[in-house]
């Protein structure tokens, strides 16, 4: 085109959307800095980077053996915490390497005992770890929310008493001798759970309902009384379920031992203990553990109060997250986007979503560790309180899954709390490994409506591996499994115990949501020792068609079903679909089904 060219003088086309925004930019740019003068103000208004490592925190108790007074500070954490069961304390004991003389620690409410040794052996207490139940009249069903961890245990008197219910795990812990479950009266007692673990003696349950032991050794095993599961347990009772209950599996298909806090010397480190499969028998007993470990300068050193702004920094800028001892109100998600992240939580840190946010998620990516935290809805319900993976999450984590293991979740008890579903695992080939989801029966904020939620746990990823599920008492299904390929090793359930009436539980054509179910359209899927019960107190005349709900088809298989009803308020039809023989009476006499279909 010449420049004499019309087309070349003819000014460009303005249009009117042109003319418009520029007159609108124009008094916005005009009281704008310029491009220089700005930049500072932008530095300035940056965060600043947070720093790894760090000290643990007044709440993180450490000793050693030459620490006087041990005894005495061990009974001042207890005191305050033997009946707080809705308080807000959080206490994590830790242990140096050595050995400690005449030590009983009594563990309350949040309050979690470690060593910090490479392998349990590391760490001896000559004396006792010890949880009974005094506080509650010698009844231990509600002994929840402790833990014992990378000890060995010289018993006093040979046998050491963990009388614990739910969401209090006992791991990676060396007994040189026995371990009775119940408390000492022999009252009630509902648990419960033992993982990487070596018991030299004898394990006595006595009156515990249900425990699950995994990849542990026992030198015996006295009784059962519902629902006894053992998966790669050496010297585990052999299969016999019902007469005895118990359910033994050889090996466990896949497992991966939760992170722990260590020293190495002076220096703290996270031990990421390595994926096994058909495991059998504890990881620490022949030297030192496969895995790897990071030192604490990789982790940000959370402190109640800090923020969920605060922590998606740090997990933003590549850091790993230690929640020490507290309480964290979070305003929006903690989000976990980068592979191989941990998220590891002392003393019973607990995450409680304010506004109705959902409190923790994970992208889909591979080698996620969540561990040892508790999540406490809040008041305004959240549609979801866990996410791991987003909705649709479909890659292929079976090298190196995301493992969530001692993560609780409650809604109500301490308080008013709301949500629609608890945790949503749409990842694939996650392990959840040991978990509590609980609808609180009981404490503050409690009641049909007040603290609802419809459901405790849903699955909708493939390839997912459930050891040790305990989900109790949701407003309709307790766990909806909807991904293919599914396994459960150990469930636990209570129904919901206050609902009103036949029509509030009422599922279309059907008395009652079933505690488990699994997703219509599912072809494979496989469970092994599950139970659900129902004590239905409000309104005892309430039936329940079914505890267990699932396709009709060759590759949906359940081994080891039962359904209980206590004192015989309210009723189960069946076990599984339409099979399985009624609840009647107040003889608290479970049904079972040995092999389903």
């Amino acid at each position: 085109m010449t420049p004499d060219s019309p087309s070349s003088s003819r000014p460009p086309a303005i249009g009117r959307r042109t003319v418009l925004g520029a007159a609108a930019a124009a008094p916005v740019l005009a009281g704008l800095p310029s491009v220089a003068s700005a930049a500072p103000a932008a530095r300035r208004r940056k965060p600043r980077r947070l720093k790894g490592g760090g000290d643990l925190g007044p709440n993180v108790i450490v000793f050693d053996p030459s620490t006087p007074g041990i005894q005495a500070r061990l009974d001042e954490v207890f005191a305050r915490q033997e009946s707080a069961q809705f308080g807000t304390g959080r206490y994590q004991l830790l242990f140096k390497p050595g050995t400690y003389n005449g030590l009983n620690a009594q563990i309350g409410f949040y309050t979690s005992i470690s060593g910090l040794g490479l392998s349990p052996d590391d760490t001896t207490i000559n004396g006792d770890v010890t949880v009974d139940a005094g506080w509650f009249g010698g009844n231990a069903t509600q002994n929840f929310w402790r833990s014992a961890e990378n000890l060995a245990l010289v018993p006093a008197n040979g046998t050491n008493r963990w009388a614990v219910a739910q969401a209090a795990p006992f791991r990676r812990m060396h007994v040189r001798g026995g371990i009775d479950l119940a408390p000492s009266g022999y009252g009630w007692a509902s648990g419960g759970y033992i993982a990487d673990s070596r018991i030299d003696g004898t394990v006595g349950p006595y009156s515990q309902q249900q425990w699950y032991t995994r990849d542990s050794s026992v030198g015996g095993w006295t009784n059962a009384v519902w629902n006894m599961v053992f998966s790669g347990v050496e010297g585990a009772p052999a299969q016999s379920f019902p007469d005895p209950p118990y359910t033994t599996l050889d090996r466990t298909p896949r497992s991966r031992e939760k992170p722990f806090l260590y020293l190495d010397g002076d220096q703290y480190r996270v031990f990421l203990p390595a994926l096994r499969t058909d495991a059998r028998g504890v990881t620490w007993g022949n030297g030192t553990p496969r895995g790897t470990s990071l030192p604490l300068n990789r982790f940000y050193v959370a402190k109640p109060g800090d923020s969920a702004a605060t922590l998606n920094q740090a997990l933003d800028q590549g850091l790993d997250l230690l929640l020490t001892p507290g309480i964290y109100h979070v305003d929006r998600p903690v989000r976990v986007n980068r592979p191989g992240t941990v998220v590891l939580g002392l003393g019973y840190a607990t995450l409680i979503p304010d506004h109705g946010v959902t409190a923790l998620k994970v992208a889909d990516v591979d080698g996620v560790r969540l561990a040892a935290f508790l999540i406490d809805a809040g008041p305004v319900d959240s549609p979801v309180l866990l996410e791991v993976g987003p909705k649709g999450a479909s890659r292929n984590h079976s090298t190196d899954p995301i493992t969530v293991q001692d993560v609780f979740i409650r809604i109500g008890g301490a308080g008013p709390g709301r949500a629609t579903t608890s945790m949503v695992i749409n990842a694939r080939h996650t392990i959840v490994d040991h978990t509590w989801v609980w609808r609180a029966d009981h404490g503050e904020g409690v009641g049909w409506e007040t603290n609802r939620c419809d459901y405790g746990v849903v699955v909708n990823g493939h390839d997912v591996l459930a050891t040790g599920l305990f989900v109790e008492h949701f407003n309709k299904y307790d766990v909806q499994w909807n991904g293919e390929r599914g396994r459960t090793i150990f469930f636990q359930n209570e129904k919901a115990y206050d609902a009103p009436d036949q029509a509030a539980i009422q599922n279309g054509p059907l008395k009652g949501y079933a505690a488990y179910k699994v997703g219509d359209h599912v072809t494979t899927h496989e469970g092994w020792g599950m139970g659900s019960y129902c004590y239905y107190n409000v309104n005892p005349g309430i039936v329940q068609h079914h505890g267990f709900a699932a396709p009709d088809c060759p590759g949906v298989r359940f081994h080891d079903l039962l359904v209980v009803s206590l004192s015989g308020n309210g009723q189960y039809e069946c076990v599984i679909n339409d099979t399985g023989a009624p609840t009647s009476g107040t003889d608290t006499v479970p049904s079972t089904v040995v092999s389903y279909p």
